[in-house]
């Protein structure tokens, strides 16, 4: 069976120039649960570690998403906000239900339009600036998550085996470049998932 984790040295050569002194990360995304019978991600990095995980037990679109590391803990709890017209989450830091670390808004527009979601940020005092902008086609797993200066911060990217062997949507590449968590960045391609999953009444 083809690995679904990436291989190193194929990996990293095809990924953009760095724009810090910082590593830039390749993680793998599987659209799958480690438990039986669950909805969720599995993520792993170029050793074929595991990172990150999140794992549903219900399926249908989801209300509060839990992103944990490899041995369970959560590091970031995924709210969609209540009472809101639009797509919006709230996104709190470990199992916290107040002060949301930033907001996640699905760009809504009628014409056709690249741009799918801004995160903002939520500061003390109210003050809400402009993160990331994300961009692109989730859909074709063709993502560019940008932040306030312009710059490309992480991608969403197909993934292909050797031989040219291809996984299909349900594993991709995440890139995160050194300006961004990858915790963060882990949130955004959940909450694309949520946004813009072909199969949002089934899975998350």
């Amino acid at each position: 069976m083809t690995k679904v984790y990436p291989n190193a040295t194929t990996e990293i050569s095809k990924i953009p120039k760095q724009i810090s002194d910082r590593e830039v990360e390749v993680l793998t995304v599987w659209k799958k649960s480690l438990l039986f019978n669950c909805n969720g991600f599995t993520v792993f990095d170029t050793k074929g570690n595991l990172v990150f995980r999140v794992d549903n037990y219900r399926a249908g679109i989801k209300t509060e998403i839990f992103l944990m590391d490899a041995l369970g803990k959560t590091l970031l709890t995924i709210r969609r906000k209540k009472l809101s017209l639009s797509d919006n989450w709230m996104v709190y830091d470990g199992e916290n239900s107040v002060n949301p670390r930033f907001i996640v808004k699905k760009h809504v527009n009628f014409l056709t339009s690249k741009n799918l979601a801004h995160v903002i940020s939520c500061t003390q005092g109210n003050n809400k600036e402009l993160m990331y902008e994300i961009i692109g086609s989730y859909a074709q797993r063709c993502v560019g998550v940008y932040d306030n200066r312009k710059r490309l911060v992480a991608e969403i990217q197909r993934k292909e085996a050797k031989a040219g062997v291809t996984f299909g949507g349900d594993v991709f590449k995440l890139i995160v470049q050194p300006q961004i968590d990858s915790t963060v960045a882990m949130s955004l391609v959940i909450l694309m998932e949520q946004m813009f999953g072909s199969r949002r009444s089934k899975s998350i």
